[in-house]
């Protein structure tokens, strides 16, 4: 908990659907020691946790994302078959890494093999109580992508299998449009070389069954 103290004095719910939005009334205390006036603020509710993963074959050297439709994009007048990272939200009785592994499986058919832990984070505090816990993920890519995911959840998801340098080229070229995807793959151009070494020497070490 933090040190300065706060208090949320009223919750209201304004909508609730396939997910919620809350308006809370707010007080808490200021840099200067005083008390703030109450205020409110509006608060959507995605999902308590999220699982993204960016999917790594270290022997190919390949990336594998996911592209799908997105409505935001197709309210703005702009193309909403967006090129994204496995990403999804964290069941009940999950863990994060759980769920990324599950999500790996439904939306791109890749086992994960291990996972590397890239960071967490709200994507936007301001407005959603949103929390993100980010991974790679070690994988065996397929030779070609694939259309996958959950039916009844009306996903319909293209698989693209990427070399490695095109994948980061798409994040400087400023083709990758979904904030959570260049998060990911920042880290994955810092890190590849490392990454790469670090599980390739792991790769070796798994007893074949």
């Amino acid at each position: 908990m933090p040190d300065k103290k706060y208090e949320i004095l009223l919750r209201e719910v304004l909508f609730q659907g396939y997910f919620r939005v809350d308006r809370l009334h707010v007080q808490h205390e200021r840099f200067d020691g005083s008390q703030s006036p109450v205020f409110t603020r509006e608060l959507f509710h995605r999902a308590p946790k999220v699982a993204g993963v960016l999917l790594f074959d270290p022997q190919h050297d390949k990336i594998v994302l996911v592209e799908q439709f997105r409505a935001a994009p197709a309210e703005a007048n702009m193309d909403p078959w967006m090129m994204e990272i496995v990403m999804g939200m964290v069941d009940a009785g999950e863990t994060p890494e759980q769920a990324a592994r599950r999500e790996a499986l439904e939306e791109a058919g890749c086992e994960v093999q291990e996972l590397a832990p890239i960071a967490s984070y709200f994507s936007s505090p301001g407005g959603t109580s949103e929390y993100i816990h980010m991974f790679a993920g070690r994988i065996a890519a397929p030779a070609e992508g694939g259309v996958f995911g959950v039916e009844n959840e009306h996903e319909d998801i293209r698989v693209h299998v990427l070399d490695a340098a095109r994948a980061i080229s798409l994040l400087y070229a400023n083709k990758i449009r979904d904030a959570q995807t260049m998060v990911a793959l920042q880290w994955f151009a810092m890190h590849h070389t490392d990454l790469r070494s670090r599980w390739l020497v792991s790769e070796a070490s798994t007893p074949i069954i």
